[in-house]
């Protein structure tokens, strides 16, 4: 669990460090530079992603069972990964509508993705590792919409072909993950 413990703060620090301490990464930028920074960023969340996942398979089965997931939490979680996935491609389709309403949609994402988990996976590492992140989430999320309402960041649509071609992608992501990817990389066929 240490491990696991370990991968987590990793990533969610890296990940937390325009939000907690921007100095900082002002000043590592104007030292070592943008691209610099963003290897640097890559290599750290890279690291700790890596001990995630490392960690979390080999303690997910033997962690102790915290709650025992309803018979109806495996079908609102597919639900919600579909919308997961769907706000989750919408993060790299500008100018859609979704962006619009949302304007940070892959912190949405991942909090709907966290929560789904939770939703469906009642063990300690997996409380650990989908709490964790849903926290991080909704922090980073109210951060990032703070910062946009001082800097008065807007997101304009440009259009709903824009919101189609996300909501494409993101169902043909969703039904990739569902029949063949969640086995192979998750371990746990969906279907």
């Amino acid at each position: 669990m240490g491990m696991l413990i370990a991968g987590l703060l990793l990533v969610l620090g890296m990940h937390s460090v325009r939000i907690v301490a921007e100095p900082m990464r002002t000043a590592a930028i104007a030292r070592i530079g943008l691209q610099g920074w963003r290897g640097l960023y890559s290599l750290v969340s890279l690291a700790g992603i890596w001990l995630v996942v490392s960690a979390y398979a080999g303690v997910r089965l033997d962690s102790p069972e915290l709650y025992h997931p309803p018979a109806w939490a495996r079908m609102v979680t597919l639900a919600l990964m579909l919308v997961s996935m769907v706000l989750l491609t919408a993060t790299y389709v500008p100018g859609t509508h979704i962006r619009q309403w949302v304007a940070h949609p892959m912190l949405l994402g991942t909090r709907v993705w966290a929560f789904a988990h939770l939703l469906a996976n009642g063990r300690l590492a997996d409380v650990v590792l989908f709490g964790s992140v849903l926290g991080w989430s909704i922090f980073a999320h109210h951060a990032a919409r703070a910062r946009d309402a001082a800097g008065g960041t807007r997101y304009p649509a440009s259009g709903w072909q824009r919101d189609a071609v996300a909501v494409t992608a993101g169902v043909a992501g969703w039904a990739a993950i569902l029949l063949y990817l969640h086995r192979y990389l998750g371990g746990v066929p969906l279907v």
